[in-house]
C-alpha cells in the first residue's frame, strides 16, 4: 500500500518495476507529462452573433407562445353555450331600440336622409338599392318570411339578433327566439318614410331579399359582387 506521503501511481510502479525504472517512469510519464490545453476560441463574427441573438429571441417567443392560452374552438363555444342568448335577454323590448337604430342606418346608406325636410326626394333605384342592401348589416332588421320550402316558417316575423353564415336568429313580439335558415327562404322588410309638413305620409319602402344571397357573414358581404342569374326560389 502507498504511504500518506507517497503518490499511489509511484507505489504501483515500484510494485511492477525495479526501483530505478519505477522512479524514471514516474518522473517522465507523470511528473513531467505534457498537458495539452485547448487553444482560446477566436472572437465570433458579427454575423454569428446576430444569428445567435435571433435564435435566442425565437426560443423565447416559442416559450411565450406555448404559455399563451389558445382560443376556444367553435365546438367548445357551443358546448359552453357562449353563442346562445340567455333566456332573460330574449325580450322584444330589449331589441326594439336596435331596430330603430337600424332604420336610421338603412335610410343613411340608401340616401333617404333629409326626405322629410324636402331636401331630397324619396326615390330609390333598384340597381343601386340592391347592392347596398346586399352589403348591409342585418342586425336589427325586422324580417318576415314570405316564402319558404318549409311551410311552417311562412309568416314568422321578428327582429334579427344574430346574423350568422347560414341562419337568421330573430326575436318575435311574443319574446320567442326563432332560428330560420337562409337557404330556400325569401324575406320581406319595410323601411318607413317620414312625411314632410302638410304632405300625406308616403308608403314605406318594401324589399324582398333572397336568403341564399346572404349566406355570408356581414363583413364578408361588404366586398361581395352580386350578379343577376336565375333563382329557382323566386
Amino acid at each position: 500500500m502507498a504511504s500518506d506521503t507517497q503518490p499511489l501511481a509511484h507505489a504501483l510502479l515500484q510494485r511492477a518495476l525495479p526501483p530505478e525504472a519505477a522512479d524514471r517512469y514516474y518522473e517522465e510519464r507523470v511528473v513531467r507529462r505534457t498537458l495539452f490545453l485547448r487553444p482560446t476560441s477566436p472572437e465570433p463574427s458579427a454575423r454569428a452573433t446576430r444569428r445567435r441573438i435571433l435564435n435566442e429571441k425565437k426560443e423565447k417567443a416559442k416559450k411565450r407562445k406555448n404559455l399563451k392560452p389558445r382560443p376556444l374552438s367553435a365546438a367548445k363555444k357551443r358546448q359552453l353555450g357562449l353563442s346562445e342568448i340567455p333566456k332573460e335577454q330574449r325580450k322584444w323590448a330589449i331589441y326594439e331600440p336596435l331596430h330603430n337604430l337600424w332604420l336610421g342606418y338603412m335610410k343613411e346608406i340608401l340616401g333617404l336622409q333629409g326626405v322629410a325636410s324636402g331636401e331630397k326626394k324619396s326615390h330609390v333605384h333598384v340597381d343601386h338599392a340592391g347592392a347596398m342592401i346586399g352589403s348591409a348589416d342585418m342586425h336589427g332588421a325586422m324580417l318576415e318570411v314570405v316564402r319558404s320550402r318549409c311551410v311552417s316558417r311562412v309568416g314568422l316575423k321578428g327582429i334579427v339578433v344574430r346574423d350568422s353564415q347560414h341562419v337568421f336568429e330573430i326575436i318575435t313580439k311574443g319574446n320567442v327566439l326563432k332560428t330560420i335558415p337562409k337557404e330556400h327562404t325569401i324575406y320581406r322588410m319595410e323601411i318607413p318614410l317620414e312625411a314632410a309638413e302638410n304632405v300625406e305620409t308616403p308608403r314605406p319602402l318594401v324589399f324582398e331579399i333572397n336568403g341564399e344571397q346572404f349566406q355570408n357573414r356581414a363583413p364578408d358581404r361588404a366586398n361581395k359582387k352580386y350578379k343577376m342569374h336565375y333563382q329557382p326560389d323566386r
